[in-house]
C-alpha cells in the first residue's frame, strides 16, 4: 500500500504534464443503434496499438440504473476515470456512482463484501486480493461477451492474470511498465556513454561513468520494495517467464540456483560501491523519491536510477528537469536473451451479477474506453488495440509500446502477488532480505536462506 500510495501521487504530475508533443487518437466515434443497443464503435479499421481492428461494442440499455463503482483513485485520477465512464453513461443511460476507497481498498472492501453490500464493480491494484475475493465466492465471472472482449483486445497474459481457478473474474484497464532506467542525458553525454541494451553493458556504462567522475547508479535502498524490483527484473530476463511463475507461487524454493544466479548478478552492481551514488550506505539510506532527485538535480548526484513509469511524476514535480529532454529512460537491460518487462495494474471486477456490472466490464476491455484516459495522460492501457498515437508525448507512448511490445513475456510484479508477509512489509520479509543483501552482497547464500525461511512461513509451507 506503501508502494501504491507513492505510485497515485507521483504518477499524474508527471507523464500528464510532460507533454513531448500532441499525438491524436485516431477516428473513434461512438453511435447509438436504431435499435436500442448503445454502440461504441471504431469507424472504417481503426488500429490500435499492434494494427487490429477494434470493430464494434454493443451495449445495453441501462436507463435509470445506478452503478457503483470503488477504486483507489482520488483527485486528478479520478476526474479522469469519470471522464472515461462519461460515454457509457450516455450510451446506456445508466448513472455511475464513484467511490474512493483511498489505499486502503481491501480493508474498505471486505466489511461491505461481508456486510452483503459491495459495490457493483471494483478495481483491484493486486492479483492477490481479486484472487482471495474470488475463492471466497464474493466475484461474479464474467459473461461471454465481456471474455470475447478480453480475447479481442489483449495479450492471453492479462487473461490469464485475469482468471482464477478457470474462471475469467477481471478486466485489466491500468498497468504500469516497472522495466524502466531513467537517466540524466548531460551525464551521458559528457561520458560518452550510449544507453545499453544488455546488462554487460549497463556494467560498463556504469564502470564508464565512474572513471569519468560521474557517480553512476542511484538506488533506493530504504524502500525495500524497489530492492524487489530489481531482483524481479534481473530475474525475469534471466531465468525466463516460466521459473519466474514458480519462484512466484513458491514452486521453487529462494534457495534454487536461478535465485543464485540473480543475485550473483545483482552482486555485480550492489557490491562495487563505486558504482552506487554514495556507495552502499547512500543506496540504503536513500529513498525512491530521493534516489530520482539525485539524477536529475543540479548538479547531478548520479547518471541514473532504475524504478518504473512513474519516476517520470518525480522528475516532473520535484526537479526541474525536462522529460524527453534532460531526463530520458530505456528498458531495463536484457540480462538473459531477452529483456524483462515487470509491470503493475488496476483489473475491473464485479462483485454483483447484473447486466449492468458486465456491460461496464465489456465497455472497460475497449480500446474506445482507454484511450479517453490515454488522451489525458499519465495512463498506461495494457489494451493491445489502443493506438499509440493516443499518448500524449514520446516519453508515455514508448513506455506503451516496450508494456505492449512484451506481450506473453509480460509478468506481473512478484512481490505484488505474494502474502503481504512476504511481499509487501515495511522491514520484514523481503523487503528486509534483499536490503540485508544491499549491505553485504557478498552473502548470496545467507539471503537465499532468509529469503527461503520467510517464505515459507508467509505461504504456510
Amino acid at each position: 500500500m506503501m508502494r501504491r500510495a507513492l505510485r497515485l501521487t507521483v504518477v499524474m504530475t508527471g507523464l500528464a504534464l510532460a507533454a513531448a508533443g500532441c499525438g491524436s487518437g485516431g477516428n473513434n466515434t461512438n453511435t447509438t443503434t436504431p435499435g436500442g443497443s448503445a454502440t461504441a464503435g471504431a469507424t472504417g479499421t481503426e488500429t490500435g496499438g499492434t494494427g487490429g481492428a477494434t470493430g464494434a461494442l454493443s451495449l445495453p440499455k441501462l436507463n435509470g440504473q445506478t452503478l457503483e463503482v470503488a477504486a483507489v483513485w482520488t483527485g486528478d485520477e479520478q476526474k479522469n476515470f469519470l471522464q472515461v465512464v462519461k460515454p457509457f453513461e450516455e450510451q446506456t443511460g445508466a448513472t455511475i456512482k464513484y467511490t474512493s476507497t483511498g489505499d486502503q481498498i481491501a480493508s474498505v472492501l471486505t466489511p461491505r463484501v461481508k456486510g452483503g453490500s459491495p459495490p457493483d464493480v471494483a478495481f483491484l491494484p493486486q492479483p492477490g486480493l481479486m484472487a482471495q475475493f474470488a475463492k471466497s465466492g464474493a466475484l461474479k465471472p464474467v459473461t461471454n461477451e465481456v471474455s470475447s472482449a478480453v480475447d479481442q483486445n489483449y495479450s492471453p497474459v492479462w487473461k490469464d492474470l485475469g482468471t482464477i481457478d478457470g474462471k475469467l473474474y477481471g478486466v485489466w484497464f491500468k498497468a504500469s511498465n516497472k522495466s524502466t532506467v531513467w537517466y540524466n542525458v548531460k551525464s551521458f553525454d559528457d561520458a560518452g556513454v550510449q544507453p545499453p541494451k544488455t546488462w554487460d553493458e549497463f556494467i560498463k556504462a556504469a564502470h564508464t561513468l565512474s572513471d569519468a567522475g560521474q557517480e553512476p547508479v542511484s538506488v533506493g535502498g530504504a524502500d525495500g520494495w524497489t530492492l524487489t524490483d530489481w531482483f524481479e527484473n534481473v530475474y525475469l530476463s534471466q531465468a525466463g517467464p516460466d521459473m519466474y511463475d514458480k519462484l512466484t507461487k513458491h514452486e521453487i524454493k529462494w534457495t534454487d540456483d536461478s535465485v543464485k544466479k540473480a543475485l550473483d548478478t545483482l552482486a555485480q552492481l550492489w557490491g562495487d560501491p563505486k558504482l552506487l551514488a554514495g556507495g552502499t550506505n547512500g543506496a540504503l539510506q536513500a529513498d525512491m523519491p530521493t534516489s530520482v532527485t539525485k539524477v536529475f538535480s543540479n548538479p547531478p548526484k548520479a547518471a541514473m536510477v532504475y524504478e518504473g513509469d512513474f519516476v517520470g511524476g518525480v522528475i516532473t514535480s520535484s526537479t526541474k528537469a525536462k522529460l524527453g529532454t534532460d531526463a530520458k529512460f530505456f528498458p531495463f537491460p536484457a540480462v538473459g536473451d531477452k529483456p524483462a518487462v515487470v509491470g503493475g495494474g488496476d483489473v475491473a471486477v464485479a462483485f454483483k451479477d447484473n447486466p449492468g456490472a458486465m456491460a461496464l466490464l465489456q465497455y472497460l476491455a475497449s480500446p474506445q474506453a482507454a484511450e479517453i484516459w490515454v488522451k489525458a495522460g499519465g495512463f498506461t492501457s495494457p489494451n493491445k488495440n489502443v493506438s499509440f498515437d493516443a499518448y500524449p508525448d514520446d516519453t508515455s507512448r514508448e513506455i506503451a509500446k516496450s508494456l505492449i511490445d512484451a506481450g506473453d513475456s509480460f509478468r506481473f510484479d512478484m512481490s505484488d502477488q505474494a502474502p503481504s508477509a512476504f511481499g509487501g512489509t515495511k522491514g520484514a520479509g523481503e523487503w528486509k532480505d534483499l536490503a540485508d543483501f544491499l549491505r553485504n552482497p557478498k552473502d548470496v547464500q545467507g539471503a537465499m536462506q532468509a529469503l527461503e525461511a520467510d517464505a515459507s512461513k508467509a505461504y504456510g509451507k
